[in-house]
């Protein structure tokens, strides 16, 4: 990709927000345009990772066995109705409504009702089951103290995932499933979760689990043994029987080690029983030809929150200027090098599109900083904001063809040829 194709200015970063630097950086320099409390617009960037995030999610559950849906987000009222939830939502303000001519909808700020009504009418018998059903998908919700920019916000995409089984053992299976999965997803990505025993709350259900990030900028606070990387939300503590809930779940028996830190929550899951069959009549046919209800599982990640949290840990910050960009990892970074040269000087230029085309032959991801007005020095910075890791400047100090690459994160520079800087980024 070339730069100049994305719409980037320059912009001199002022007054960022000490609480979310990243995601004010993102602002600042256009690749985030707020439309309004809790609404955001992607630049290209910022939009890549998320798809790449996106794509690690798809490949992991499909590679443990689920299958992938896609449900409408907007609704009739009908079904929330049936569920029991519809005047729940809508009189604690949660749910976004319109009516019309053709009756009332409904954005939905959740999916366990519209995800029954897709498997009711496909898992009609045993020999369908198990199943897990998933969908990567925006979320409403009339969110009243919208927080942390993409952290909280009205709409959002979310992966929701629906587990349907026989029995609880079976949904204890699913559920193990899931979990794995999840891990995988968060260490793909790069970011460090902790899995905590949690409170199904609202949700209903016997057992959940929140992934939880360990970060400052988190509105959590949990209980957390640093020797036995077990964690808790302290919510549980408001049970009356926690002390049997921990050792009977989770086998916890003594929390007296355990220490408060903050955390910011990635991801939920949990095991829903029959709750929602019950409410909605799912049922199948069992072995004994009689009807059953299915015993489900529910899965979710905020995807721009954890699209937000990933920008958030891979901050760096200049000794002098504080916080200047960040830099992504290579797991989901849009391109792997960022290509400078020296745009009055057209031998430099040529050598640049040279570079650039030979990368692309090759399938490593690479963009051009082909502005014509800006200097090389905030070029090199862009790069930082970019969150590109690694960075090729073509410019007085480059000879010949050796090429200087620099990582991002280290600082270390490397004198390459073409072919072993291929050999390098092709890894």
């Amino acid at each position: 990709m070339k730069l100049s194709q994305t719409g980037m200015g320059t912009t001199k970063l002022n007054n960022i927000d000490e609480m979310y630097p990243a995601q004010s950086i993102l602002l600042q320099t256009g690749q985030l345009v707020q439309y309004g409390a809790g609404l955001f617009g992607y630049g290209t960037i910022p939009l890549l990772v998320r798809r790449n995030i996106e794509q690690i999610i798809v490949n992991t559950l499909n590679k443990y066995g689920c299958t992938e849906v896609l449900l409408p987000t907007l609704q009739p009222d009908t079904i929330w109705k049936n569920s029991g939830r519809y005047d729940h939502y809508v009189n604690d303000g949660t749910m976004l409504i319109t009516e019309s001519n053709k009756g009332t909808f409904c954005l939905a700020p959740t999916g366990e009702e519209a995800m029954l009504e897709f498997a009711r009418e496909k898992l009609k018998s045993y020999k369908n089951l198990p199943v897990t059903f998933y969908q990567i998908g925006e979320k409403y919700r009339n969110e009243i103290r919208t927080r942390g920019y993409l952290l909280r916000g009205k709409a959002f995409p979310m992966l929701d995932a629906y587990s349907f089984d026989v029995d609880e053992e079976s949904m204890a299976n699913s559920y193990k499933n899931l979990r794995s999965a999840f891990i995988e997803i968060f260490e793909k990505i790069g970011l460090d979760v902790i899995p905590i025993v949690a409170d199904n709350g609202a949700m209903g259900g016997k057992k959940s689990e929140e992934f939880m990030l360990i970060s400052d900028q988190g509105e959590d606070k949990i209980l957390y043994d640093e020797k036995t990387k077990i964690g808790l939300n302290t919510e549980i503590l408001e049970r009356e029987d926690y002390k049997d809930y921990l050792k009977n779940e989770y086998g916890i028996e003594d929390i007296s080690n355990f220490k408060e830190i903050r955390t910011m929550e990635l991801a939920h899951i949990f095991q829903l029983g029959t709750r929602y069959s019950e409410m909605m009549n799912g049922k199948y046919i069992d072995s004994q030809g009689k009807e059953a209800l299915y015993y489900m599982g529910c899965y979710g990640i905020g995807v721009s929150r954890t699209v937000a949290a990933l920008y958030e840990s891979c901050l760096i910050k200049d000794p002098k200027w504080g916080a200047c960009g960040f830099v992504l990892p290579e797991s989901v970074a849009p391109f792997k090098v960022q290509i400078v040269p020296k745009m009055d000087n057209q031998e430099k230029v040529n050598l640049a599109n040279k570079v650039y085309e030979e990368l692309q032959n090759q399938n490593i991801k690479a963009i051009i900083d082909d502005r014509e007005t800006v200097t090389i020095g905030a070029k090199m910075k862009d790069c930082k904001v970019l969150g590109t890791p690694y960075l090729i400047v073509i410019g007085d100090k480059q000879e010949g063809e050796s090429l200087e690459l620099e990582n991002m994160k280290t600082g270390e520079k490397q004198i390459l040829t073409l072919q072993e800087l291929i050999s390098k980024l092709g890894k």
